[in-house]
């Protein structure tokens, strides 16, 4: 089969099924405006073709969102379209120890897109680089059409692609065959918007579960994808909202055995026949119907602040009430919504009446949001992801997904579960990230972020450090005594510990007293026997000891610190003010003795009479 020019974006057969009768019957509520998904190649080397391009990114395989992959270009000499196995020419891509990997250049025609990734996968490559074969706009490669043997390989896509424009590519083959070796940098960092610690991301998607690996491929998702989902919003770090396309019957045809089966509300609001013949099984319109109840779940379990649970549903929907066991009904439908708590009537309220010849407020909306705004093109394939208002392109596996959304948070505001070891890697943890450390205190200006990792220097226990986070960082402000002594000179002997940082006027390093030095990289113990700073009175005995000293008297005598000086331990005049404290408090106790018994006398008299 031939790669098609155009990939069709607007088939509704590569979406939902084939739905296609009487010209076309059904359908989009817009017309397409779609917008291509772009990232960046930096050519590193040769000199003379060094600069940045645009590529597309392909809508499979797994793009390295919010990182970016080195690599050396090789454009082989045979197969060069990649149609074929490369196996079948003697051709490998696999990267030498050590060595670079290495980006395939393939040329565009003759066969799938995907296909031509798949073989140079198998080949060993780390990525691929389609070269277009006309000057045009740069598009999104797509899967091919559902058939059997396509499904077999897109599904193990896993390495990222890019289509390039013809002019670049032109520039890229012939630096190759003048024998340059082209170094390249496919970056993805910027491919989703990062403004700040939230991310808002939405799910276009379907609760048919008979049309196609797609759906299969879509249900898996829902499935694996729920616990990070449910661990992301519950923080509060993400706003998750689902979306469903419906489209709409010509007014011609509103009244046909076809509108009627797969649409509601006069041909408003419809979805394709889940088995593509009309004569069995379920109805479009008992997909819309389920889709409608969806969108209901959510909004109810958002009005109590749990919108979470529309994962719940969603999942459980999935395993308790599939069409191939005839259980996709409102029945099975409703016992799902009450094992989950939620409000039915209210449900039931958002629904409305599918038979009513009028808008439905909840799908007229949905109908809306398919039209693209700003930097989003219309919503036109199944199942389309939406982070940031960026449309996200690849594989939809629950690695890859969350690596695109923790691409949308502002650097260091992620959330733990964006910086786990199999979502990123630690780039703190060699060589500290080339930023400061304090080896002593254990403290780091290194911070690890999704993107990699930036330098700055920290807050410690409510302390501040400041500096530039590379080479340099030092506490400042209150409290900062706590941290590693402010960075000052301490030690401890024998038990006594000295430090000089004093917490005082922002902080500052001074030796305390008995020590003399800088304060900040050392304080020496001061001889104060030695210096005749103390102890120097004629009858004082001098020793000196680590930040003080011990000065004794002889005689007897007694010293006296603040003064220097020595007295004697007990003077006649101490004495004589001894004397007469004892007399005054034996004094006072004969008093108390008699005025006791004078107490005793009288109530004894008292008593008599």
């Amino acid at each position: 089969m031939m790669q098609m020019r155009r990939p069709p974006r607007v088939s509704m057969s590569r979406c939902l099924g084939v739905f296609l009768f009487i010209g076309c019957f059904l359908v989009p509520a817009s017309l397409a405006r779609f917008i291509v998904e772009k990232n960046s190649l930096r050519v590193t080397s040769p000199e003379k073709i060094k600069g940045t391009y645009d590529t597309a990114i392909g809508n499979f395989g797994i793009p390295k969102y919010g990182g970016s992959m080195a690599g050396v270009v090789v454009y082989p000499k045979d197969n060069k379209n990649g149609c074929r196995e490369f196996a079948d020419f003697g051709i490998s891509f696999k990267s030498k120890a050590g060595a670079l990997p290495t980006f395939v250049l393939v040329d565009r025609g003759d066969c799938f897109f995907a296909l031509k990734v798949w073989n140079v996968q198998k080949a060993g490559a780390s990525a691929v680089l389609v070269a277009d074969d006309i000057d045009e706009a740069l598009i999104t490669m797509d899967t091919p059409q559902e058939d059997g043997s396509s499904a077999k390989y897109v599904e193990n896509i896993t390495i990222p692609s890019a289509l390039i424009e013809k002019s670049f590519s032109d520039i890229l083959k012939k630096s190759l065959s003048n024998g340059d070796m082209v170094n390249v940098n496919l970056d993805w960092r910027e491919a989703v918007p990062h403004p700040d610690d939230r991310v808002e991301y939405e799910l276009w998607t379907n609760s048919n579960d008979e049309c196609g690996v797609k759906c299969d491929m879509l249900m898996e998702f829902v499935k694996d994808f729920k616990g990070p989902a449910q661990i992301l919003e519950r923080g509060g770090y993400t706003q998750f909202t689902p979306h469903y396309i419906t489209w709409y019957c010509p007014q011609a045809f509103t009244l046909s055995r076809q509108c009627k089966s797969q649409c509601i509300n006069h041909g408003r609001y419809c979805a394709p026949d889940p088995e593509q013949d009309f004569s069995i099984g379920y109805e479009g319109k008992d997909v819309v119907l389920e889709n409608l109840r969806q969108l209901c779940v959510y909004k109810v379990a958002n009005e109590t602040h749990r919108p979470w649970t529309w994962w719940d549903y969603v999942t459980d929907f999935q395993i308790r009430c599939p069409m191939k066991e005839k259980k996709y009904n409102k029945e099975c439908s409703d016992s799902v919504i009450r094992s989950l708590g939620l409000d039915m009537k209210k449900i039931e309220k958002c629904m409305g009446d599918p038979d009513a010849d009028s808008d439905n407020p909840v799908l007229k909306e949905e109908q809306d949001a398919q039209v693209g705004k700003g930097t989003r093109g219309d919503v036109t394939i199944l199942p389309t992801l939406v982070v940031n208002n960026r449309q996200y392109r690849g594989k939809l596996a629950k690695g890859a997904v969350l690596k695109a959304i923790c691409s949308g948070f502002e650097e260091t505001t992620e959330p733990a579960v964006c910086l786990t070891g199999d979502v990123e890697s630690n780039e703190c943890l060699e060589n500290n990230g080339g930023c400061w450390k304090d080896n002593v205190a254990n403290i780091t200006a290194c911070k690890d972020t999704f993107r990699g990792r930036v330098c700055e220097c920290p807050l410690v226990d409510g302390v501040q450090f400041k500096g530039d986070g590379y080479s340099h960082c030092e506490v400042s402000g209150p409290g900062r005594c706590k941290i590693n002594n402010g960075g000052c000179w301490h030690e401890s002997r024998e038990g006594h510990a000295f430090s000089a940082c004093l917490d005082v006027d922002g902080g500052k390093c001074q030796c305390p007293s008995g020590f003399k030095g800088d304060g900040k990289n050392s304080c020496e113990d001061i001889d104060e026997c030695k210096e005749k700073k103390a102890c120097q009175c004629a009858e004082c005995s001098c020793k000196n000891t680590w930040g003080s000293y011990d000065c004794s008297c002889s005689g007897g005598l007694l010293y006296i610190r603040d003064h220097d000086t020595c007295i004697a331990a007990a003077s006649n005049e101490v004495r004589s003010a001894w004397a007469a404290v004892w007399v005054i408090f034996i004094g006072l106790g004969m008093a108390a003795g008699g005025g006791y018994l004078i107490y005793k006398y009288r109530l004894r008299v008292n008593m008599m009479h």
